[in-house]
């Protein structure tokens, strides 16, 4: 058995340092077709950052042939496969646009700005992926609705307006936490008429009913009665919209000490 086990190895080896030797061979070779042949077994096999160094070898010498538009797709593909999503992007959109009575054009087109919207970031950095994701994925919709990648290219694009509403959120939150409340009010005021149906809406809501309501309890006396005014229109507002809300015991103590407080004006 161990003996059987030494010659497994061995022939193992052995084709794993032919099959290194023949790629070592296509790789230093003049040969296109050479280049060609292994570089698409290579990637059949899912052997792609192999195949990415042959396929750069002769991307451009395909161009305009027969087999280019082959060429150039699995050469696109294979960064995907290796989460290289920017060259995948830039190569997909070559695809197309090189190609565009291909039967794999709305295909490319769609991993374009897929490529792009899996580089994005997390809500809390630069958004500028984010936006270029959004307009490739735009442009893809305008084009291809109605494709098989449309429902997931509508997906993907509900995703990333989400991010930039959680961002444009926290940032209105931020004066919130810092208790400048005037500032909070109008940061969350823009925020809720910029994006009406947001998923954030119930919070934003929230957060500006307990600005208002800090800046009402903590004012000067002579404007005192016109912030409390201001704090329970808050509150209406928020139940108004969530009668249920998730928040109703804390609007509540709010409003008791918001009506507490404006007694003495009546």
């Amino acid at each position: 058995m161990q003996i059987k086990k030494y010659i497994v190895i061995g022939l193992f080896s052995a084709s794993l340092l032919n099959s290194c030797g023949e790629y070592q061979k296509a790789l230093k070779s003049d040969d296109a077709t050479l280049k060609y042949n292994m570089a698409e077994q290579l990637y059949k096999q899912g052997k792609y950052k192999r195949s990415i160094q042959l396929f750069e070898n002769i991307v451009n010498q395909y161009a305009g042939k027969p087999q280019g538009e082959r060429v150039l797709y699995m050469y696109a593909d294979a960064f995907y496969k290796t989460k290289q999503y920017n060259k995948a992007s830039y190569q997909f959109e070559r695809f197309y646009k090189l190609y565009p009575k291909s039967e794999k054009v709305a295909e490319a087109a769609f991993l374009a700005a897929k490529s792009i919207y899996l580089e994005a970031p997390k809500y809390s950095v630069d958004q500028t992926p984010t936006h270029q994701a959004l307009e490739k994925l735009q442009l893809f919709l305008d084009r291809y609705a109605n494709t098989e990648y449309a429902n997931e290219a509508n997906e993907m694009t509900l995703d990333l307006l989400t991010r930039l509403q959680k961002k444009e959120f926290e940032i209105a939150k931020q004066y919130n936490l810092i208790r400048d409340y005037q500032a909070a009010m109008k940061s969350l005021d823009n925020f809720l008429a910029h994006n009406p149906g947001t998923i954030f809406k119930e919070e934003a809501l929230f957060v500006r009913l307990h600005s208002a309501y800090e800046w009402a309890i903590n004012s000067v006396e002579h404007k005192k009665e016109e912030r409390l005014r201001i704090a329970k229109e808050a509150y209406e507002t928020l139940v108004k919209s969530f009668p249920e809300t998730s928040y109703k015991k804390e609007a509540e103590r709010m409003l008791q000490k918001i009506e507490t407080s404006l007694k003495i004006y009546s």
